[in-house]
């Protein structure tokens, strides 16, 4: 027979314990609720372990050394190859060999309540979990269930790949050893950024991509970051459809390839394949179809949320307080939300997620907030920010000019090259450039583009700039210290005329 599940009861669930998942749980603890989370895998989810922490530890070792090899007096003290051994090893530091006893000791402290196994939702507020301990679970929610699930890897239709054993991004940044020969299928923020980590780690790269690099970036700035990976010895294969995938007797995977400029096609061979194509929201399995959420025309399943993260068109169940008959009880947040892909941006959704459902709880918060207020994820519309770690970096927050035409503001840019005397002091031959995006009725910075060696760090003065709606001629008044790269904004204002 099969045991009655254990019956238990929380305020708020979260399935899924990413950092996503962790924030949501720990701001409605510090709302006064109580909170359970619920995570098959480590808790931490696919940045700590899979993503960014060890994808960056992948990549710095090799933008520190290029970056001392463009000094002169550093470039005569060191080596000109990386360590890989040495490299890999600090990758496992910074994924705690893939240990999540430290995290688990923070919900312990946080007072979260952490359950192992597959959560599914069966009815509203109510979630069944198979737990890894053997025990079943039937779980309420006084107030809420979150999902927090993260998001998966889109496989695309390339003949032969569904039937091979290749790389996605886990493969890739928890690798063993590093491949003589590797192919990265797909030219986003992932393939490029591990094809230039494993090409200065010594793997021979070929980066096929459909189209160009890094799409949503201006030209200009990926420019830079293309002439970068073709100086690192990765062969990109720009505007280039991969046909099919085979395996080879001796292990090895041959890529048949259709470059569209050409006509005829051509192969390479590696001993890995890195697929990195793209994501969808992981909502597969958690039980939507009971609410009446259905995948339409073969395209994966997607949410939409309000600016609380509430999820929209979950209907009413008896009882339900809301006075337009929706229950406001299921929430989505980070990847599963399918707005924004970023770490940091999922952990902004959680914040305003975790505060508005303790205020809901207390009666504090009723129908939709304030933009810009804590419940309220304004940003996700008007200031996300991103960073590709690629070397050089490319950085930007906002709206690009096409974004903000299509918004229909009355918009102007300004751009300019890298060249002032913190960049001359950086490194030799530093290659930069920059980009504003003005709201000319308005006068305040739409967006904003950075590219170049650690414009990353540039790139939150922009975001406080467009969130906080600073006037130009106040910006003006902002003086970048003498000599820093941040001095390209008092070249940025001049050209644009202040």
């Amino acid at each position: 027979m099969t045991p009655e599940p254990l019956q238990r009861e929380f305020d708020v669930i979260v399935i899924g314990a990413g950092a996503v998942g962790e924030n949501v749980a720990d701001r409605v603890i510090q709302g006064g609720l109580t909170a359970a989370l619920i995570e098959a895998e480590l808790v931490g989810g696919e940045c700590s372990y899979w993503a960014c922490m060890p994808s960056k530890a992948l990549l710095r070792p090799g933008t520190a050394l290029h970056g001392a090899q463009s000094v002169p007096g550093a470039v005569e003290a060191v080596t000109l190859t990386l360590d890989a051994a040495a490299v890999l090893k600090r990758r496992d530091y910074f994924t705690a060999n893939w240990q999540d006893d430290s995290q688990v000791k923070w919900l312990e402290d946080t007072g979260i309540e952490l359950i192992r196994g597959h959560g599914w939702i069966t009815a509203p507020r109510t979630v069944e979990v198979a737990g890894l301990d053997g025990n079943a679970y039937e779980l309420k929610a006084r107030h809420a269930v979150v999902l927090a699930t993260g998001s998966t890897p889109t496989t695309p239709p390339i003949e032969g790949l569904a039937d091979l054993q290749v790389w996605g991004t886990r493969e890739a940044t928890s690798a063993k050893d590093v491949p003589e020969r590797l192919a990265v299928i797909g030219g986003g923020v992932a393939g490029t950024e591990l094809a230039q980590a494993f090409a200065r780690l010594g793997s021979d790269v070929t980066l096929v991509a459909r189209s160009g690099l890094l799409g949503t970036f201006p030209a200009e700035a990926t420019k830079l970051v293309t002439a970068s990976l073709r100086a690192d010895g990765v062969a990109v294969r720009l505007n280039t459809s991969t046909e099919s995938v085979r395996e080879n007797d001796d292990g090895t995977y041959t890529l048949t390839l259709q470059d569209q400029t050409l006509d005829g096609r051509t192969t390479v061979t590696a001993e890995r394949v890195l697929v990195s194509t793209g994501r969808h929201p992981a909502l597969e399995g958690l039980g939507l179809e009971s609410l009446g959420f259905e995948a339409q025309d073969g395209q994966p399943l997607k949410l939409t949320t309000d600016s609380t993260g509430l999820v929209q068109g979950v209907q009413s169940s008896p009882g339900a307080p809301d006075e337009k008959g929706e229950d406001p009880w299921l929430y989505a947040v980070g990847d599963a939300a399918g707005s924004n892909f970023f770490t940091h941006q999922g952990k902004y959704e959680a914040r305003a997620t975790g505060d508005a459902i303790a205020a809901r709880a207390k009666g504090e918060l009723s129908g939709a907030p304030a933009a810009w207020s804590r419940y309220a994820q304004t940003a996700n519309q008007y200031a996300v920010p991103s960073v590709v770690f690629t070397d050089p970096e490319l950085a930007a927050v906002g709206r690009t000019v096409e974004q903000a035409k299509q918004d229909g503001y009355n918009v102007s840019s300004v751009e300019l090259p890298i060249e002032v005397s913190g960049s001359s002091l950086h490194s030799e031959h530093y290659e930069g450039w920059a980009q504003l995006v003005v709201d000319e009725d308005r006068r305040v910075l739409l967006g904003a583009t950075f590219a170049g060696p650690d414009v990353g760090e540039l790139l939150h003065a922009a975001t406080i700039a467009v969130v906080g709606e600073v006037p130009l001629e106040r910006l003006w008044h902002a003086v970048p210290s003498f000599p820093t790269v941040s001095e390209v904004w008092l070249r940025l204002l001049e050209k644009y005329g202040l």
